[in-house]
């Protein structure tokens, strides 16, 4: 059965983006032998799920444990934190309402980027009198941690001695705030397709010298069974191209097992379950991003562009309280900012500065604007033994969507 990316279309992709140099080139082509190999070890098909996730974090190649640069103008996307300080300092100010009263409370950062965030977070909470007694910072990429140290280095050196840099989730009695900014949509997903009632999965072939995309029957473990679930809870129409994480779970699972208390952020773009598999997104949400081009091909330069698929937050909250979490807010980011005291924060700005408050402005708008990142990023707030209101979900709690 052919899938919805032909050869023709993926060289119509290529043909958009830019063209890697040498290097960037001969790294790619050496992760397409490894994807290769284990294709063919697998039997001539490998699920969608590992494909991704060896595009994207094979040892020393995939894309987010090589060297190329990521994140802001020079990479491949700009986040939250790269956008605008504010960023920061309104989650500081959630952070801070619980570490006050939390005097040993830390922080864990899963997935810190470029580690902006991190620098901005903590002179934030410095400010504010609020520091964590660790910042912890969980990354498998031995390249991003070399650039998180670089980033914290120069912008808060005399906290250093508060950082530290994880490969696991801390071991159990981790008590204050986890964060993960856009660690969800990276997650490696398997991809379904309902045609004529059946369940078909989504596989990664080699074929007359390329990379192909096939439809075949189930063979991932629990996956059958868990499209199935889902079925049942949403309205399909019989053409239907979608994604299911099924990594979410065992995660939050680890997750919970680590924590004796606190508030976990979990902020991504994404959508409750009737929104993600509505008729308007009948062929999925995943994506690709390189060099601020956006595209659907998966297959174009593996090592060398991100590959990320809508969170379905229904799926994150479901799995966080079979985990044994409380789902405790669910909102739009830009009325979490505002609950977290955007608004004050801009009051504080010199108007008079001229070019900094611009930029300021410029900042709040991308965060902010339903066109931008304010509607299409959600925040989900989870507790575990911590029963206290959280501001950044005061002004408006969506968790009936969920």
């Amino acid at each position: 059965m052919n899938d919805r990316i032909t050869p023709r279309a993926a060289e119509a992709v290529v043909a958009q983006l830019p063209i890697p140099d040498a290097d960037a080139q001969q790294h790619s082509l050496n992760l397409v032998s490894l994807i290769r190999d284990e294709i063919a070890a697998a039997g001539g098909k490998l699920a969608f799920d590992r494909y991704m996730e060896l595009a994207l974090y094979a040892p020393g190649l995939g894309y987010y444990t090589a060297g190329a640069r990521k994140f802001g103008e020079a990479g491949d996307f700009i986040t939250a934190p790269e956008i605008s300080p504010l960023f920061a300092q309104c989650l500081a100010t959630q952070c801070g309402d619980l570490l006050q009263g939390m005097p040993q409370g830390e922080i864990l950062e899963v997935g810190a980027g470029s580690g902006a965030l991190a620098a901005d977070l903590l002179l934030a909470l410095e400010e504010r009198g609020a520091l964590p007694s660790r910042y912890r910072i969980l990354d498998l990429s031995p390249d991003l941690q070399q650039r998180q140290q670089q980033t914290l280095a120069q912008r808060v050196p005399h906290l250093l001695d508060r950082i530290e840099w994880l490969t696991t989730f801390p071991e159990a009695g981790f008590s204050g705030v986890v964060i993960a900014n856009e660690l969800l949509d990276a997650m490696p997903v398997h991809r379904f397709r309902i045609a004529s009632g059946e369940i078909l999965e989504q596989y990664v072939t080699w074929q007359g010298e390329q990379f192909q995309l096939i439809w075949a029957q189930p063979t991932s473990p629990h996956f059958e069974q868990r499209v199935a679930d889902l079925l049942q809870s949403v309205d399909v129409l019989d053409d239907l191209e979608s994604e299911i994480n099924l990594r979410a779970a065992p995660w939050l699972s680890s997750l919970k097992d680590s924590m004796r208390e606190g508030l976990v952020l979990l902020i991504d773009y994404g959508h409750s379950r009737a929104e993600y598999y509505h008729v308007s997104r009948n062929r999925g949400t995943l994506m690709c991003h390189y060099r601020h081009r956006a595209h659907p091909d998966p297959l174009v330069y593996p090592g060398l562009q991100d590959i990320t698929a809508h969170v379905d937050f229904t799926a994150i909250a479901e799995a966080a309280q079979a985990a044994g979490f409380d789902v405790a807010g669910y909102t739009t980011q830009a009325y979490f900012l505002l609950g977290s005291g955007l608004e004050h924060l801009v009051a504080a700005s010199d108007p008079n500065d001229v070019e900094t408050h611009m930029t300021l402005v410029q900042g709040i708008k991308k965060l902010t604007l339903p066109t931008e990142m304010g509607e299409r990023f959600k925040v989900l707030g989870l507790t575990r033994e911590w029963n206290h209101s959280l501001r950044g979900f005061a002004m408006r709690d969506m968790r009936e969507r969920l």
